[in-house]
């Protein structure tokens, strides 16, 4: 239930500019695979690489399973955008120095998450693997779970300091809270527009904003990490609310409609069914899913939820103009707007 945001693995700098324009939009690349904007990656390749060097330490234990399991996932390849939000971030404000640890918080916190997810999800792939708890069972995957986001929390407090520990504290509660939410209303259509947007801060905006926020709770300046906040949950949501745009789209290498199977509610569901009156009941018979996708498709529901996401992201990305100008605040700006356009 954890969404898998698409960015890069670490790799050498001098590689970048090439892979990323070799990745472009429209140049026939699934969408899992795209890569951010380039100024982004130029900017953080270096931290990148010490952030992916810290992160395989910091899932490995003297526990061979707990070590196994940790390794299973992370070798899988890199979603690694929460460690990219937070270098970006930190040397924004003006962070120097060492930031390695502080970029592997959200990151083991994401991948806990996913952990559990597929546990109680029932999944059976991730990320071209079977799923954790099909090889080494459920309770190892949920204790090992369990041991990320305590690295997490000890890791946070040691590189962040109070504020941002118990920031964490309340991002994490947070994600739970909107976990719960997500079971409880999975099939009910009659969710409404607030409970969606709610469901999807918790569970989603409220980890990317403290990866943003980090570092300049780190160097205890509230007014930049108030920026950064903002910043993150405007673009987290954005970005949920694109994930569901594609979840209609062939390009992401995923069939489309999966959403739609599960009957689960989502911002172009909720456009579609303001355009389509009988799409609800319909929903609830036994229907052709495919049929419904290219209904949903050819409404203008999908165009109205990117609208949406884009008004979003422009808010959280005018959020960041209390910060000094340098390249990594152009780097967030150019980050915010890629979240949401990479669905066109």
């Amino acid at each position: 239930m954890q969404t898998e945001i698409s960015s890069a693995p670490s790799f050498p700098p001098g590689d970048v500019v090439r892979r990323s324009e070799s990745a472009g939009l429209h140049a026939g690349a699934p969408l899992s695979r795209l890569l951010p904007p380039a100024r982004a990656i130029l900017l953080t390749g270096e931290d990148m690489q010490g952030a992916e060097q810290r992160l395989h330490a910091l899932v490995g234990s003297r526990v061979e399973v707990v070590a196994a399991i940790g390794a299973y996932l992370t070798t899988a390849g890199g979603k690694r955008l929460r460690p990219m939000l937070t270098a970006l971030g930190a040397r924004a404000v003006g962070h120097t120095g060492d930031i390695s640890g502080l970029m592997c918080v959200g990151e083991l916190i994401h991948l806990g998450s996913l952990l559990h997810d597929d546990v109680v999800d029932e999944g059976l792939e991730r990320r071209g693997r079977p799923t954790a708890q099909r090889v080494y069972g459920n309770a190892a995957v949920i204790l090992t779970g369990d041991f990320c986001l305590a690295r997490a929390v000890l890791l946070a407090g040691e590189e962040g300091g109070h504020r941002a520990v118990t920031e964490l504290g309340a991002a994490v509660t947070a994600m739970a809270e909107g976990e719960v939410l997500q079971l409880q209303r999975a099939g009910n259509l009659t969710t409404t527009l607030e409970e969606y947007l709610e469901m999807v801060d918790k569970k989603s905006a409220a980890l990317i904003a403290w990866c943003a926020a980090a570092g300049a709770w780190a160097r205890h300046d509230e007014a930049a990490a108030q920026a950064l906040v903002n910043f993150g949950r405007g673009v987290g949501v954005a970005f949920q609310i694109t994930d569901d745009v594609l979840d209609y789209s062939s390009a992401t290498g995923k069939t489309p409609g999966q959403d739609l199977r599960e009957r689960k509610l989502t911002l172009p569901l909720v456009y579609a069914m303001q355009r389509i009156p009988d799409l609800q009941e319909r929903l609830l018979g036994n229907q052709d899913i495919p049929a419904l996708v290219e209904e949903i498709r050819a409404s203008g529901a999908l165009e109205d939820a990117l609208a949406d996401a884009r008004r979003r992201a422009d808010r959280a990305i005018a959020a960041l103009s209390v910060l000094p100008p340098s390249d990594y605040r152009d780097a967030l700006v150019e980050l915010g707007s890629y979240l949401v356009e990479r669905a066109t």
